[in-house]
This record gives structure tokens, C-alpha cells and sequence, in this order.
């Protein structure tokens, strides 16, 4: 039988678990992916420790499945599935669960896989890459302008960056010490996280895409003489409401997919998959963006479908 990576209770990493699973089916609109590579993201352990998705109705089934973003070849199509067929290579949000070997994909959120683009690449779009992409979209600066990006130095910083930079836009980059080479690396002018931040940043900034949410966000905001220039995909909506700005609005759909994967193909986007974990060391792989010391994106490659 399959194996899949859960949790089954809200908790802390206690409530992780390695199981067997029946391989799914797949239902109208849908097609079974064999996953090649899962992206690892902070929204899968705040999903275990019980953080609910505006929208998200009733009780969670356990065991839940973990991971939000995949890349694989379809397996199985099923009923009004058009546009994909068994072989192709794919890529974008499963339905329940990306850490493991099979997964369900909706057709209105998956895209074909450039052959140019890697597995382990193009599993970090959907919603490292793609949040990255809509949120310095939504701020709709013109080339020139200084954008402003907190936690500049995880998988959707790193991304926001870069993406910001392929758009002429002047980016500061709010990240650790420890990732300064990494922010500089990326074309950014690094600025120390830490107390009293906002007192290192160069200059005026005349937008912020914030990815970290908290104090920083209130911080951030503090910074732009137009408070609707402040987009987050890190802080709450009553956060950012009162701060005078928005939530990142997620575009949805294969086509969008398909631009943020362009941008990788034409070298204006590299997801920086640091490191990889086979499916079974998937909790080290959660560990390592749990604790905020991942440089870029880590990803999962389950073995079993490896080749």
C-alpha cells in the first residue's frame, strides 16, 4: 500500500505520523498524480497545530493529510479531467495531502510541466512560487519603485525577490544575518531582522510585501506613506486590515501556474531548493522550515517514485 505523511490530532510534531494509505481515486475533474516532489511549506505545520484557512468549515478528519503543493505524472483521469492524460507530467495543489506517494489534483489548479523545468523545482510553485507572483502583482508598482520584502530569505521571500527584481522593481530584503550572502545574492539590499528594524532600512520604500505577519507587519507598515502599498501573505486579516492594507489574493488557476513556471524556464526565477528529504525523513524536512533556518525552499521526493 501507498504511504503518506499525516498528522492525527492537532499538535506539536508528537502528532506525525508515517502511514499506510489506500492509493486514491480519482473523482470527476481530478487525476491521480505520482508524486515526484512535495514543496514544504509553513502553512502544513500551522494546518497541525490546529490554524484554520478562511473558509475552512466543520470538524477536520483524521488522520489529515500533509503538504500543499506537488509535482508527479498522472496516473489515472478521471471523469471530465480534459487536457491531461496518463504520462503527463504535472504540477499544482493536491487535494488532501502532497507528502506522499499518490496524490489528488483538481484540473483548475494543475499545469503541464515544462520539460525544462525539474521536479523538485516545479513542486515549490504552487504555493511558494505562486504567492510569491500574485503578491508583488497586487502591489502594482511601476519599474523603479523600491519594494520592501519581509522574511526575504525563506521559500516565498526568496521567490517575491526575485520576481520583484524580473519587474524592475528595487527590492530591500528584511532576513536574518545568517541569510544576508543569500538576499545580496538574490539582487536585494539586505537589511538585519531584529529589534528596531525598520531604523536599518535604506531610504523610503514605496511598497511592502510582508511574509511574516506579527509585530513586523505593524513595523512594516509604518514605513509607506501609502498604507494600501502593504499586501501580507504572513499576518492575519484583522492584522493587516488595521494596519491599512490587504491579504494576498490568490490566483487559482492552471494559468497562472503556467506564467510563475515561464519565469523559471526563462531564468528569471530560481526556487532555491536548498535541500531534499525522502518521504520517510519527512518530519526532519518539516523540522527545518518549523524552526525558520531554511535557506529557500526544502522539498520532499518520495523514493518509491523517484525514478
Amino acid at each position: 500500500m501507498p504511504k503518506a505523511y499525516v498528522f492525527t490530532r492537532n499538535g506539536g510534531p508528537e502528532v506525525e505520523a508515517l502511514i499506510e494509505v489506500e492509493r486514491p481515486v480519482p473523482g470527476a475533474g481530478q487525476v491521480l498524480v505520482a508524486v515526484r516532489a512535495a514543496g514544504v511549506n509553513p502553512v502544513d505545520w500551522k494546518l497541525r497545530n490546529g490554524f484554520r484557512r478562511p473558509g475552512d468549515s466543520g470538524e477536520r478528519a483524521f488522520p489529515a493529510f500533509m503538504g500543499s503543493e506537488v509535482s508527479g505524472v498522472v496516473e489515472e483521469v478521471g471523469e471530465g479531467a480534459e487536457g491531461f492524460a496518463v504520462g503527463d507530467e504535472v504540477f499544482g495543489q493536491p487535494v488532501a495531502g502532497g507528502y506522499s506517494e499518490y496524490a489528488l489534483l483538481t484540473t483548475g489548479f494543475t499545469a503541464l510541466k515544462p520539460a525544462a523545468l525539474s521536479f523538485t523545482d516545479a513542486a515549490t510553485l504552487p504555493v511558494a512560487g505562486a504567492t510569491a507572483y500574485d503578491g508583488v502583482r497586487q502591489l502594482d508598482l511601476p519599474a523603479g519603485a523600491t519594494v520592501l520584502v519581509t522574511g526575504a530569505g525563506g521559500g516565498v521571500g526568496v521567490a517575491a525577490v526575485q520576481i520583484a527584481r524580473a519587474l524592475g522593481l528595487r527590492v530591500v530584503g528584511v532576513a536574518s544575518e545568517a541569510k544576508k550572502d543569500l538576499v545580496e545574492s538574490l539582487g536585494a539590499v539586505h537589511v538585519p531582522s531584529g529589534a528596531d528594524w525598520t531604523a536599518r532600512v535604506p531610504g523610503a520604500v514605496d511598497g511592502v510585501y510582508d511574509l511574516v505577519g506579527g509585530t513586523v507587519l505593524t513595523e512594516a507598515a509604518t514605513l509607506l506613506a501609502d498604507r494600501t502599498k502593504l499586501v501580507t501573505a504572513g499576518g492575519s486579516p484583522d492584522a493587516v486590515e488595521q494596519a491599512g492594507g490587504s491579504r494576498v489574493v490568490r490566483v487559482r488557476t492552471s494559468a497562472r501556474l503556467a506564467e510563475v513556471a515561464d519565469l523559471v524556464v526563462a531564468g528569471s526565477l530560481d526556487p532555491h531548493v536548498t535541500r531534499t528529504f525522502p518521504l520517510d525523513r519527512a518530519g526532519e524536512a518539516l523540522r527545518a522550515v518549523e524552526e525558520g533556518h531554511a535557506r529557500g525552499k526544502i522539498v520532499i521526493v518520495p523514493t518509491e517514485n523517484a525514478g
